[in-house]
């Protein structure tokens, strides 16, 4: 039994700075759901290792992610020493270098892919539209792990993917958020509606910052709070 001072949680390293942004919000969100959770004045026991997207994201959009992967090994290796007993990548993108992360540690990896999956077979969804980096999108990493809980993910037509990419990239992991940019996600969404999707999957922690999951016309999964909600099961288990 968890004690309202927040005793026996277990610690949390965190993979974060890519964006820094999102990082905030699973800090933010985590450290909330713990709060709520356990009551009093419990807290989430967290060690963060924030990177510096300025150097990681030329060498995924280089496609150098065996460099990425040392980067992201690297830290998880330094969390661990630091007594993390599991850890998350704060970024779908990430989640590409997931295996090699896991394999440098000889503790668990939270993976978003099993969290968002769980979720959407737990409510029913059978399609869903998927949107994201182009990396997320285009590659199963993160979308074969929902997949395989029986939901067929489509992403947008080519052009709106690119420019989803481009919005992630070059506006919202500045943290620069845009009416036009907001208008293209509701557009997105529509679009997705009519094409019968049940849902809508934003496979990016900043997409976030451009729709309201709970004002749309279709149901919107937020990845980062699923898998920050996720970290909070395992921190209090």
């Amino acid at each position: 039994m968890r004690d309202s001072k927040g005793g026996g949680v277990r610690k949390l390293g965190m993979i974060g700075g890519t964006s820094w942004h999102s990082t905030a919000m699973y800090y933010d969100q985590i450290n909330k759901g713990v709060a709520r959770k356990l009551g009093g004045l419990s807290s989430a026991r967290l060690i963060l290792e924030s990177l510096n997207l300025a150097e990681v994201a030329p060498l995924q959009l280089a496609g150098e992610w065996g460099s990425v992967a040392e980067i992201l090994a690297g830290a998880a290796r330094r969390l661990e020493a630091a007594g993390a007993e599991g850890l998350i990548i704060c970024s779908n993108t990430g989640h590409k270098v997931a295996a090699e992360v896991e394999g440098a540690v000889g503790i668990p990896l939270l993976h978003m892919g099993d969290a968002v999956g769980a979720r959407l077979a737990e409510d029913g969804v059978k399609r869903a539209g998927l949107l994201g980096t182009r990396f997320t999108m285009a590659e199963p990493f993160v979308r074969e792990r929902i997949e395989a809980r029986g939901v067929a993910l489509t992403p947008p037509a080519a052009a709106t993917a690119q420019e989803i990419d481009r919005i992630i990239f070059e506006e919202l992991a500045k943290g620069l958020v845009t009416r036009n940019s907001q208008r293209r996600l509701k557009t997105c969404l529509t679009e997705m509606g009519q094409a019968r999707q049940q849902a809508v999957v934003l496979a990016c922690t900043e997409l976030v910052l451009l729709v309201d999951p709970v004002a749309n016309v279709l149901p919107v999964y937020d990845t980062t709070a699923l898998h920050a909600k996720a970290a909070v099961e395992w921190i209090t288990a």
